[in-house]
């Protein structure tokens, strides 16, 4: 395998390790700010959820366009 196509996976990893992070980050915020103003449908959660699946396909359009253009 050459060693630029390596590198290409390898981006590919960082994607999906990116996205998780992303997700996370939107998941726990949410849920530490529903702990701190209870409501009814724990809204924040869902909407910071929600947000961050949205920034990370982001992301991910983002760096597959940069990874393509590379080419």
């Amino acid at each position: 395998m050459k060693k630029d196509q390596r590198n290409k996976y390898l981006g590919f990893v960082n994607i999906a390790f990116q996205m998780g992070i992303i997700i996370a980050v939107g998941v726990f915020v949410g849920i530490w700010l529903d702990g701190k103003f209870p409501n009814k449908y724990s809204a924040y959660t869902i909407s910071l959820s929600l947000l961050g699946v949205f920034v990370a396909l982001y992301q991910v359009y983002r760096a597959v366009k940069n990874l393509n253009e590379d080419d």
